[in-house]
């Protein structure tokens, strides 16, 4: 027990929370928070902000195409136009994952990433004096503790998806979007990251991934045809894949259970190329199986050093029967790059495909740049649309695993 100045006795985690330097206002906004559904969130966060001596605070939000962040309005938080994420101080910070600060002449604005798991909520903004050590362990801290309660509350509101959305969704992509895990997740062994094209009207295609104690578990899928029924075959794909994900079969298992469920589902003339992965973080150690999936890139150095070559089976849905487990050792540091075909097959103007060589031609210009996976997916994202001068008549998926 700890003493306090008027002689009470109270516990040492309390006497410690109070001698920490700006924890008070860290210490008010989680209790309120815990009894505050995300209306109140913003007022918290001002208030917090007010606390620590800031001013003018901001929440900006991802918008689904990942090319801009977008203000969180209300509550007290300033407002204003969406920062484009390229060339901003706060896309900066968003894309490194690392606070930027911007001296001004009123002081110095800080922008913080608002991290949680190695997925990205936004960025947090606001307006301090001046910046020493102490308050920037103190701001890493409340940004941590924002993006927990954003991501926590999310699940109770649609006023965080509302204000992500610069464009109108079809309901398509309502269903796709949420069945996905976080677009991106980090941890000492392993990272990765995902991006859905186009963001507001995907139908068919997806991922999933589940990190299992030392086993990473990953599926990308692309359901035949456009609208609600590509949807709701990919619901169902994913659905028994994540059922006999944790069921803890294997992946030749596992494509039988989704080939069934589809099959059964949808009848004989419906399918779901997919592609199922598990790698053992501990030793590197790479299983899958392709369902009619391009082969993934094997990148190594920052340049891709070829394909992952494999036996192929018939998509989920056509009755394939057993399937080859392919198998790969992976080095420290390698990353492997997952796509769909929709990336590759676009036509241009002149009316040829899109071709894994430019693919492949894009991925070493940008991995060159040593970016992480999230940039580096987002990155090659919008640089193969603009190539394509913003072409996308089918689904595109990019999903990218490093193994560190």
């Amino acid at each position: 027990m700890a003493v306090s100045d008027d002689g009470e006795r109270r516990p040492a985690e309390a006497a410690g929370r109070a001698a920490c330097p700006g924890s008070r206002p860290l210490d008010v906004l989680l209790d309120r928070a815990r009894e505050s559904a995300l209306p109140l969130v913003a007022p918290l966060v001002v208030e917090a902000v007010a606390g620590l001596g800031g001013r003018e605070p901001v929440l900006l939000l991802q918008d689904y195409g990942q090319s801009v962040l977008v203000p969180l309005p209300g509550g007290g938080l300033v407002g204003g136009p969406p920062v484009p994420i390229p060339g901003s101080a706060a896309g900066e910070a968003f894309l490194r994952g690392a606070a930027v600060e911007v001296p001004q002449d009123d002081g110095v604005r800080v922008h913080l990433p608002l991290l949680d798991g190695g997925d990205e909520a936004g960025v947090l903004a606001l307006t301090m004096d001046a910046v020493g050590d102490g308050d920037r362990s103190v701001l890493r801290r409340l940004a941590a503790l924002v993006a927990d309660l954003l991501i926590t509350t999310n699940g109770y509101t649609d006023l965080l998806l509302r204000a992500r959305r610069l464009e109108p969704m079809s309901v398509a992509a309502e269903i796709q979007w949420s069945l996905l895990p976080p677009l991106s997740m980090s941890a000492p062994r392993v990272a990765v990251a995902g991006i859905l094209e186009p963001a507001y009207q995907v139908a068919g295609d997806s991922f999933d991934y589940a990190l299992n104690d030392d086993v990473l578990h990953v599926a990308t899928l692309d359901a035949m045809g456009h609208g609600l029924d590509a949807a709701t075959m990919a619901t169902v794909a994913v659905g028994a894949y994540r059922h006999a994900r944790r069921a803890g079969v294997g992946l030749a298992e596992s494509y039988a259970f989704m080939d069934r469920a589809v099959a059964e589902q949808f009848g004989p003339d419906h399918f779901v190329t997919a592609q199922m992965m598990r790698l053992d973080t501990a030793t590197g150690h790479l299983q899958w199986v392709n369902a009619g999936h391009p082969k993934p890139l094997l990148i190594r150095g920052g340049a891709v050093v070829g394909q992952l070559e494999s036996a192929t089976t018939l998509p989920v849905g056509f009755g394939g029967g057993q399937p080859v487990v392919s198998e790969r050792s992976l080095r420290h540091g390698d990353r492997v790059l997952c796509f769909t075909d929709g990336l590759v097959e676009e036509r241009g103007v002149s009316g040829e495909q899109f071709g894994e060589e430019q693919l492949i031609d894009w991925v070493d210009r940008i991995e060159g740049g040593g970016s992480g996976v999230r940039a580096t997916v987002r990155a090659l994202s919008h640089a193969l649309k603009a190539r394509r001068c913003g072409r996308t008549s089918d689904d595109a998926t990019l999903f990218l695993i490093e193994w560190r």
